[in-house]
C-alpha cells in the first residue's frame, strides 16, 4: 500500500465533479474500483483488484496524495527544473504525469501502461493531458524500454507492478542499462519499489542500479530504514552528480520527512548484495535474454512524438 501524506483540512465541495462509477469495473487484466475520499470531495482512490493504486484529485492534479509521489517531485525540483521529456514506466491513473504536466508547462511525456482498457478509463475518468503534452502507450514496461530511442528523455519515472510486487523483469541490470541509454546525458531514472524488513529488496535493486549508474541516492522514511515497517523505497539515479546537502534539505522540509541515503551510508546498505539480472536463454551460451523488440526493427519513440507506433488507447 503506497504511503500518505497527512490529512489536511478537507478540500471544499466541488460543483462539478463529474460522474464516476459506483462500482467495480472491469480492464483488460483486472478489476477497477474508484473509492471516494470522504475527507477530500474532489478525490478519488483507483484500486486494482482491491489493492490501493492511484488516488487523484478531479480538480487539482497538483494535488499528491502519496508521500513516495511528494519524494519524487522533491527530487525533480532539486535536480530537473523546468519543462521536462518524462517517460512513466507504468500508468494506471497517471497521477504523477498529470500533476507534472500542470506543474511544468512545456513538458511533453509518454506514459507505458500495460493494461489497455485501463488506459482508455484513465483518460475518460480523470481529465488527462492530451497528445502531445501527455500520451499513452499500451504494452509492457520492459519491452517499452527497448523502442525509446537513446538520448532523447530527461526523466523516466518506474512505477510499475503487479500487485504489490514491481515485475521481476524490470529489476534487473539489463533493464537499467535501457534506461540508462534512453536518457539524456546527466538524465534522472526516479525508482519506485515497496519492500519489508530486511529489506532485501531494496538492497538488490540498489546494487543493481549502482553496476550501472554512477551515482544513486536512497530516499525512505526512517521507521522502514529501521525496518520497523512495510513501505515505499524510492531511488534517484543519473551519470551526473546528485547534490545530496541539497537534496537532504528538502526531503526533511517534506510533511513527512524522510531521510536521504547515500555515498558510504549506501556502501553500507548495499553490503555484498549482488546485482539482479536477466534469467538466461535455454540452450544459448551468450548470457541473458534481450527484452523487448528487436531493436533492428522497432520503431523508436522519441520525446517529439514523431517516429512512433500509433498509440492502441486512442487518440493523444
Amino acid at each position: 500500500m503506497p504511503d500518505r501524506r497527512p490529512r489536511r483540512a478537507p478540500a471544499k465541495p466541488a460543483a462539478a465533479v463529474r460522474e464516476l462509477p459506483a462500482g467495480p469495473v472491469r480492464t483488460s487484466t483486472g478489476m477497477a474500483e474508484l473509492i471516494r475520499d470522504p475527507d477530500r470531495p474532489s478525490a478519488v482512490t483507483l484500486y486494482l483488484d482491491d489493492a490501493e493504486s492511484s488516488h487523484v484529485d478531479l480538480l487539482d492534479p497538483t494535488y499528491l496524495e502519496f508521500e513516495y509521489m511528494q519524494q519524487m517531485l522533491a527530487v525533480l525540483d532539486v535536480l530537473r527544473p523546468g519543462p521536462l521529456r518524462a517517460v512513466h514506466l507504468g500508468g494506471a491513473a497517471c497521477t504523477f504525469a498529470r500533476a507534472l504536466d500542470a506543474l511544468r508547462p512545456g513538458s511533453s511525456q509518454l506514459v507505458v501502461e500495460i493494461d489497455a482498457e485501463l488506459a482508455r478509463l484513465a483518460r475518460e475518468w480523470f481529465d488527462l493531458p492530451r497528445a502531445p503534452r501527455l500520451r499513452i502507450r499500451v504494452g509492457d514496461a520492459r519491452a517499452a524500454l527497448g523502442t525509446l530511442a537513446p538520448g532523447a528523455w530527461d526523466v523516466l519515472v518506474r512505477d510499475a507492478f503487479n500487485g504489490p510486487a514491481v515485475p521481476a523483469h524490470l529489476r534487473t541490470l539489463e533493464a537499467a542499462r535501457e534506461a540508462r541509454a534512453a536518457l539524456v546525458p546527466g538524465g534522472l531514472y526516479l525508482v519506485n519499489l515497496t519492500d519489508r524488513p530486511p529489506l532485501r529488496g531494496a538492497r538488490e535493486e540498489v546494487a543493481t542500479l549502482r553496476a550501472v549508474f554512477e551515482h544513486v541516492a536512497l530516499v525512505a522514511d526512517p521507521a522502514i530504514l529501521r525496518g520497523r515497517r512495510f513501505g515505499n523505497v524510492v531511488l534517484a539515479c543519473s551519470s551526473a552528480p546528485l547534490p545530496g546537502p541539497d537534496l537532504a534539505r528538502v526531503l526533511r522540509r517534506l510533511a513527512l520527512p524522510v531521510r536521504l541515503v547515500d555515498g558510504e551510508r549506501l556502501d553500507d546498505f548495499v553490503g555484498t548484495t549482488p546485482p539482479l539480472v536477466d534469467p538466461a536463454r535455454p540452450h544459448d551460451d551468450e548470457g541473458p535474454a534481450p527484452s523487448g523488440a528487436d531493436p533492428s526493427s522497432a520503431v523508436r519513440l522519441r520525446a517529439d512524438g514523431r517516429s512512433r507506433p500509433a498509440d492502441p488507447s486512442g487518440p493523444g
